[in-house]
């Protein structure tokens, strides 16, 4: 009787119990915020609390991180995990935290999967006949009738040793496999490493330092339950892009289907919005510069129109900051940088280390950038720029003409008054970058 007793007693008070969880988030400033959620909610139903609280533009780009210290790894949390699961596996004094953050890169490869799975590390069944374009890759993974491979040498940590040696690695469905007979895939050369049921791939945050790799294109194989260090299976690669590409395709071998749904749900809701198809179709370019405001229907005069009006824009703003009538150059300068700082693309006291570290977080895709104050130069400023999975620095270099200051990044061919005049202008042409500005790296306190 006691044993039915208990039985009976435990589900009336557990739910009650569970219904509610106070987490804490962190931001990349590492300011926290601890909310109270219900037990069941998901990643993103986090990012979007997040987003309301800090009035954030959602662009489906901000995502919840598990980041474990004391392993020196983090792995991004799928948008449809149960937060409070993920905290479950955590020890009682792992330290480990959720931070919120962009992530550019999270569905790129939804977009662009030839970008991330390069034709010599990836092999699918003979009924695709040969090349395939976009639609057709990212079929065969999301399919479970269709056996996509990922094949190529990586580094692998031995175990109980801090000697790394490389192998030639082969992931299926099934799971990941090494060959001890050098690139042989024949079954007996094949030896089991792990399956993605119970583990998930984290990157590591300090590959050389805290593991001893080879290079910093550090990941790793963790089972959900496990904590310690000597359960993780540690991989290494060479370069950024082939990390990308393990990793990605580790992603669709574990949640298939569901990563790409995931990826679809919020543009769904937008075009089942009819309030977004209203106001989009009623758009239309105005010039008010004249007695009489009218309609533009040239679209070059439309951006042509929109440039004037922002210098116009422009230069009442420096009229209002000079307390004369016309703005000398350091009054110039003054005003352009009113106007930049508040800008969510500019970091004024970033280094390089740090610039390269916030766009890796924020994902390595091509148009990811940020504007910072030189370091070695105290009047310049560095255009920061991810292309091709590689972040190149630029420098803009003022230009005094007659008492006016302008800001170039050409040496002075195509001139800006302010550094959002040419942040908006690389938006728009690529010039002399290899790529336009896309997506700036923003940080928020929470």
């Amino acid at each position: 009787m006691n044993f039915h007793a208990r039985r009976v007693t435990l589900p009336t008070i557990t739910p009650l119990c569970l219904s509610k969880r106070v987490i804490k988030v962190y931001s990349e400033d590492n300011t926290s915020r601890a909310v109270e959620v219900p037990s069941d909610i998901t990643a993103r139903d986090i990012c979007q609390l997040f987003i309301l609280k800090n009035h954030c533009i959602d662009d489906n780009s901000w995502t919840l991180f598990e980041q474990i210290p004391h392993l020196s790894i983090e792995r991004t949390i799928e948008d449809h995990e149960s937060v409070i699961e993920v905290q479950s596996s955590w020890g009682m004094d792992s330290h480990c935290c959720l931070y919120f953050r962009k992530n550019y890169a999270k569905y790129e490869f939804f977009k662009k999967p030839l970008d991330f799975f390069p034709e010599q590390m990836v092999s699918v069944s003979s009924e695709s006949n040969g090349i395939m374009n976009h639609s057709q890759l990212i079929q065969t993974f999301l399919s479970s009738s269709s056996c996509p491979e990922i094949h190529g040498f990586l580094h692998a940590k031995e175990h109980g040793r801090k000697s790394w040696k490389k192998f030639y690695f082969v992931l299926r469905r099934s799971g990941l496999y090494f060959s001890n007979k050098g690139t042989s895939k024949e079954p007996r050369h094949l030896q089991f490493i792990a399956e993605f049921g119970d583990s998930d791939v984290y990157t590591l945050l300090s590959a050389k330092k805290v593991y001893s790799a080879p290079t910093d294109y550090g990941f790793c194989v963790k089972a959900s339950k496990s904590s310690s260090a000597r359960d993780l299976k540690l991989l290494c690669a060479d370069d950024e892009q082939t990390r990308t590409c393990w990793v990605t395709a580790m992603r669709l071998f574990k949640y298939g289907m569901q990563l790409y749904q995931n990826f679809t749900q919020p543009y769904q809701k937008q075009k089942s919005s009819p309030m977004r198809s209203i106001s989009e179709n009623s758009l239309v370019a105005m010039d008010f510069s004249g007695h009489k405001s009218r309609v533009i229907e040239n679209p070059s005069e439309v951006l042509s129109v929109a440039v004037e009006e922002g210098l116009s824009w422009r230069r009442k703003s420096c009229h209002r900051l000079s307390s004369h009538g016309s703005p000398s150059a350091s009054q110039s300068s003054l005003s352009s940088i009113a106007i930049h700082v508040a800008q969510p693309w500019f970091h004024c006291k970033l280094s390089r280390d740090e610039a390269q570290k916030l766009i890796s977080q924020q994902g390595l895709i091509d148009g990811v950038f940020l504007v910072r104050d030189s370091q070695s130069n105290p009047r310049t400023f560095v255009l920061s720029l991810c292309h091709t999975q590689k972040i190149k620095h630029f420098q803009i270099v003022p230009v005094e003409e007659d008492g006016e200051l302008f800001y170039s990044l050409d040496d002075g061919h195509t001139r800006f008054t302010d550094l959002l005049q040419l942040v908006e202008f690389y938006q728009l042409n690529r010039g002399i970058l290899p790529c336009k500005l896309k997506h700036h790296c923003a940080r928020i306190a929470l």
